[in-house]
């Protein structure tokens, strides 16, 4: 018995072929948006540093505030310092 070869219509073959694109646009996008998500979670932790740094000067200042001022309240309008009762 000889097998016959059987030939997918043109039609058949392009949305195969479209699929394939499809599939691989997807795919690359995909990829795209993994880097990007890389590269926010790197901002993420350089904007933790920077916060705790920032936040480590706000603790330094308001120590050095106190021990020649101490404790109290200052007014960032009239830069009046308010002792604490």
């Amino acid at each position: 018995m000889i097998k016959k070869e059987k030939v997918l219509a043109k039609e058949e073959i392009s949305k195969i072929q479209e699929l394939k694109d499809r599939l691989k646009r997807i795919t690359e996008v995909s990829g795209v948006i993994e880097v990007q998500n890389y590269n926010i979670q790197i901002k993420k932790e350089q904007l933790k540093l920077s916060l705790q740094g920032l936040q480590q000067e706000e603790a330094n200042l308001a120590k050095e505030l106190e021990e020649k001022y101490g404790p109290g309240t200052i007014s960032l309008e009239t830069g009046e310092f308010l002792p604490s009762k």
